[in-house]
Parts: C-alpha cells; sequence; structure tokens
C-alpha cells in the first residue's frame, strides 16, 4: 500500500498492511535543512524540500503543510516572535480592549503573503505526490483563534460575559476559517486538521463549549469542502469524543492523558484516533524507550483498523533527535504490520 492507501483504509476502521504513521512536522523542517527557523518558512521551496525529505526519510505517511499558528494572527494584523529552536509564538495580542472587536474586518486569503506562501507550498507539494501521499492543511478554530487575538484573561472575559462581542468575533473568525480551510484544500490539501484546544475540558468545562465551541465547530466543519480531522493540542479528548463525532470530523487526535483501552472502545467504526505519544517526553527518550512507548500504543489502539500513531500535541518538538524518530519508524513497521500479533 502506498501512503494514501495506507491512511483511507484506517480511516475507514479497516486494518491496511501496517499503522499509518504522522510525523507533523511544522518549523522542525528547518533543523533538517540546517538553517533558522524565520528563513526556513520565508520561502516556500524550504517546506517543499524539507516535507519531501522528511517525508522519505522517516517512512512518514502524511506531508503536513502547517507552519506556525500565529500565521493567522499575521493575516489580522498581530505580530510574529520567532525563536531559535521552538514554534513562532503570537506577540501582545492586537485586540486591546472588548470594544475593539466590533471594528475588526474579515481578513482575504490573497492578501497576505504569509498565507499565499503557504498555497504555494500545498500547491507544489501536490504535484510532487499527487494522490499517493495525504496532504494535510491546518486552521485555528474560530472558538480558539482568540486565545491569541486578545489573550486568554480577556477572552474569558468576552465568553463568559460579552456574548454580543462574543459572536461578533466568532463570526469574522468563521468567515476566515472556512476560506482559509478552502483555499487550502484548492490548493490541493487532502484534508484540513481543526486545531480546536478549548474544545478540550482541560480548559473549559464541557457544558460550555457545548453551548458555544460545539455548536461553532459544527457550522463551520460543514462549510469545508472537504474532510476534517479535530485536534486539541494535546488536551484530553475522551470526555467530548461524542460532541467531536458529531461535528462530522473523521479523525480525533486524543493526548497521552487520556485512556486508551476507553476511548478506542469509543470510537470504535464512529472517528479514526491519532496519537498519542508524548513529544516532550520525546526529546529524552532512549532507543528501548521509543520502542517500548511505540510498540505499547500499538498494542492498546491499532487493532480493528481506525488509528493513526503520532504525537499528542500535532507538532514534532525541534529537540526530538532523528534518531528517536527514526526508531519510531523502525518500531511501527516491525510491530505495526497487520495482523497485530500480541505481546507476551
Amino acid at each position: 500500500m502506498n501512503s494514501m492507501e495506507r491512511v483511507m483504509t484506517a480511516i475507514t476502521h479497516k486494518e491496511p498492511d501496517r499503522v499509518p504513521m504522522f510525523h507533523l512536522f511544522s518549523h522542525y523542517g528547518a533543523k533538517e535543512l540546517g538553517i533558522n527557523i524565520k528563513n526556513y518558512f520565508s520561502d516556500s521551496k524550504n517546506v517543499v524540500e524539507a516535507q519531501l525529505r522528511m517525508q522519505k526519510k522517516y517512512s512518514n505517511d502524511c506531508i503536513y503543510t502547517f507552519t506556525y499558528a500565529p500565521i493567522e494572527i499575521e493575516a489580522f494584523g498581530g505580530e510574529v516572535v520567532f525563536t531559535e529552536d521552538g514554534p513562532p509564538n503570537s506577540g501582545q495580542p492586537f485586540i486591546k480592549n472588548i470594544e475593539q472587536i466590533k471594528d475588526i474586518d474579515v481578513p482575504l486569503i490573497g492578501e497576505s503573503q504569509q498565507l499565499k506562501r503557504v498555497l504555494e507550498t500545498t500547491q507544489a507539494l501536490k504535484e510532487s505526490v499527487g494522490d499517493k501521499v495525504p496532504i494535510i492543511g491546518v486552521v485555528m478554530s474560530p472558538f480558539s483563534l482568540p486565545v491569541m487575538q486578545m489573550g486568554f484573561e480577556k477572552y474569558l472575559e468576552l465568553l463568559y460575559f460579552r456574548k454580543d462581542e462574543f459572536d461578533f468575533l466568532m463570526k469574522i473568525n468563521q468567515e476566515f476559517c472556512v476560506a482559509w480551510a478552502n483555499a487550502q484544500l484548492e490548493a490541493g490539501a487532502t484534508a484540513i486538521c481543526y486545531f480546536d484546544p478549548l474544545a478540550s475540558p482541560a480548559i473549559i468545562e464541557r457544558s460550555k463549549y457545548i453551548e458555544t465551541g460545539h455548536i461553532i465547530a459544527k457550522e463551520t466543519i460543514s462549510r469545508f469542502n472537504g474532510a476534517t480531522a479535530t485536534h486539541l493540542a494535546s488536551g484530553i479528548s475522551l470526555p467530548v469524543i461524542d460532541d467531536i463525532i458529531s461535528t462530522g470530523s473523521a479523525v480525533l487526535g486524543f493526548s497521552e492523558e487520556d485512556n486508551i483501552k476507553e476511548i478506542k472502545e469509543k470510537a470504535k467504526g464512529k472517528i479514526c484516533l491519532l496519537g498519542n505519544l508524548n513529544g516532550i517526553e520525546m526529546a529524552n527518550w532512549d532507543k528501548k524507550t521509543a520502542q517500548n512507548k511505540v510498540k505499547q500504543l500499538i498494542q492498546g489502539a491499532a487493532r480493528g483498523g481506525g488509528f493513526i500513531l503520532s504525537d499528542n500535541h500535532g507538532e514534532i518538538p525541534w529537540q526530538v533527535s532523528e534518531s528517536t524518530l527514526l526508531d519510531i519508524a523502525e518500531t511501527v513497521k516491525e510491530y505495526g504490520t497487520y495482523p497485530i500479533r500480541e505481546e507476551a
């Protein structure tokens, strides 16, 4: 099977030749090319070269066009702070007070050089891999994006006490999110990863999510012109798995803190699971630890399909060694071949 066949078989809850593996590389591509992160993202050719190189090197079953979360903040006119060995972060929130919200306009995709570079990257990668390898585009959910737009404290005030302004900002964010997702799909992305960390009860209570973010997710995802995976960026997923299923997502990223047996049972035949290796701990793994972690995950989640092995946050940290990533790939090939054999 090629990567696309392998992934599609798993998503349809059947057993492919082996467990699909998604190493979600973003800024790690700069490390692969030996250049700094800011320069790496300044040219789509860099990202294309690194993604193709890493896909082969690590036997990766996807290509990931995600650059950095605050690329969407840039589109709104906000700033991005680059570091030497980690993901770029948003700078000072561009919404200084809630009253500013009424003056915000929906950014136009074609007017953002950063977003246009992602589309150029996606098109070039599609030309290279065709339909043999899934290309995963990314959007921030309208519900979670305000954490970067205005800061978490102000957003909580908006969410709980300023309904009119909240509704207005959600409408703006939804229109942008839909346009951005569909632009990536049109450029050649196979599916869209919908990052929605605030959907996790690790951040806000489920009842608040149900009356706000869940409704927004259903409305937004229904307007995407392609398949969607929902990712909670290492937040626990089990308490909201049925809610995520009802949004129409085909895949759910789950956390290291989720009970694998329980979430596998609840997901069976309904949604494909993606996860759940701890990327932070991965930076300190030796070969034996990597093998044990991967084998345990395969034993707990792989039978019957409906599973893609990945990290639990949606991004491989810079500090993870090449040898560890190769150890993971080697272990998946050895122990992730179907049918999955029982371990003594």
